[in-house]
């Protein structure tokens, strides 16, 4: 497929960065060529290789309490789940243009110390820090902390706001100029260029100071998963950058198109806030070799077993009797939230069930089959070149503007898209061939 750009207009550049996979049903762990999920030298060599394909940015999810099934500890999460700031330190470190952004909590974390801890990381990294925005109306979570889960969801992105509004505070109330090098005095600080924190709030009220001097970028590259309405409306207003499961052709510019229109009517520039599909890819040396490929690699994501616990996750009830490559239960789903805790739940279990049951029924899908069949995310299929025409034309489309690559295996996957697919996208001149900026701002164009 040649991808043709509207006349008149300049080829948009592709923006890329890396998932580590980590704890999640994408990663086949089966997989020989499986590594660590938390042993540094995966963290390492992800981020290396998303360097050396001159992607934005390395990406880390994080989860602040194990899942739990049928009252055990999911077993893709007994090995654990290391601390996102260690660990983007760790990487400043090893990485030297590669921004790094990780995911914290708005709901159970304090504007202080998460501003602390973002500005820290902008100074250890020269400016390469984003703060991935979540929020959580998870009480099972929320157990782990002092506060509990006490806040109804509909109030979680209150929270969020006035949290991004004090964090913005404390980032600010160093003036440029604070630190001052002076050839008789040293380095000092100037205690006028200071401005104290006060904030009074439903949420927070704060009084204080920042401890650090302004970062370089002033604030992280601010992301945010929001496909919900108030996500969008919350990402659209505060967020530079989206991350979102909107990623095929059509269902991408429509969400594409709402969001920037939301950012519009806030009065901000559309152009400066990205949106970031998550995508996976299957590479093959001809079509029909990746479509084999890519349909082996599901089956080993979603094993009969695993197939039978995701729909336990819908059904709220013990559903291992059943044969995964049979037809879904013909019982109704139960009423037991409890049967799996610490997931992010999407919409009513009967309606989904409803939904999950007439889909079967009019594919004639087994309950393994169809597990696969609604759990795919946006996959890139294809040779290197089918690949890189895929990707080019969802960005030249205004379905996105760039993708976040979730690789099926840890720490290597991401490996063979940088080695094949990266140079085609750099030829066709919607990829940069080197870093013409430092920091993530310059990288996003922001």
């Amino acid at each position: 497929m040649t991808v043709r750009v509207r006349e008149g207009r300049e080829r948009k550049q592709i923006h890329l960065a890396a998932h580590f996979p980590g704890v999640n049903n994408t990663t086949v762990w089966s997989d020989p060529d499986s590594g660590s999920q938390i042993e540094f030298a995966s963290f390492r060599h992800l981020a290396e290789s998303a360097e050396r394909g001159k992607f934005d940015f390395f990406f880390l999810a994080e989860g602040l309490r194990l899942r739990e099934h049928l009252g055990r500890v999911h077993d893709l999460d007994v090995v654990g789940r290391p601390d996102t700031f260690t660990v983007l330190a760790a990487l400043a470190a090893v990485t030297d243009r590669l921004g790094l952004v990780g995911t914290i909590n708005t709901t159970f974390n304090e504007p202080f110390e998460v501003a602390r801890q973002f500005a820290t990381l902008d100074h250890l990294s020269d400016g390469r820090a984003g703060w991935n925005m979540v929020t959580s109306s998870d009480s099972f979570t929320g157990e782990n902390f002092r506060r509990g889960g006490f806040l109804d969801h509909a109030d979680r992105y209150r929270r969020a706001a006035e949290f991004i509004t004090v964090a913005r505070e404390f980032w600010d109330s160093w003036a440029p100029g604070a630190v001052i090098a002076d050839p008789a005095r040293g380095v000092y600080v100037d205690p006028d260029r200071i401005r104290s924190v006060a904030h009074t709030g439903p949420q927070f009220d704060v009084r204080g100071v920042a401890t650090l001097p302004a970062a370089p970028q002033g604030h992280p590259v601010l992301l945010q998963a929001g496909d919900s309405a108030d996500g969008r409306t919350f990402g659209a207003e505060h967020a530079d950058a989206l991350f979102t499961l909107h990623s095929a052709l059509e269902a991408g510019q429509q969400y594409y198109a709402d969001v920037k229109a939301r950012a519009a009517a806030f009065g901000r520039d559309p152009n400066r806030l990205k949106v970031f599909p998550a995508a996976t890819f299957v590479l093959g040396d001809n079509h029909a070799e990746a479509v084999d490929r890519a349909r082996h690699i599901r089956l080993q994501q979603v094993s009969g077993p695993t197939a039978i616990t995701m729909l336990e996750q819908v059904w709220q009830r013990d559903l291992s009797a059943y044969d995964p490559d049979g037809p879904l239960p013909d019982v109704e789903p139960a009423e037991d939230p409890t049967v799996t805790q610490g997931r992010v739940r999407h919409g009513d279990p009967k309606a989904l069930a409803t939904a999950w049951r007439e889909r079967a029924q009019a594919e004639r899908l087994s309950i393994r089959e169809l597990v696969i069949a609604v759990t795919s995310r946006q996959q890139f299929v294809g040779t290197a070149a089918e690949v890189a025409d895929e990707i080019d034309l969802h960005v030249q489309a205004d379905a996105c503007d760039g993708l976040i690559l979730v690789p099926h295996l840890t720490p290597r996957g991401l490996d063979e898209f940088v080695d094949q697919v990266v140079p085609l996208l750099q030829e066709r001149g919607s990829f940069r061939t080197e870093y013409t900026g430092h920091t993530l701002r310059e990288h996003l164009r922001l």
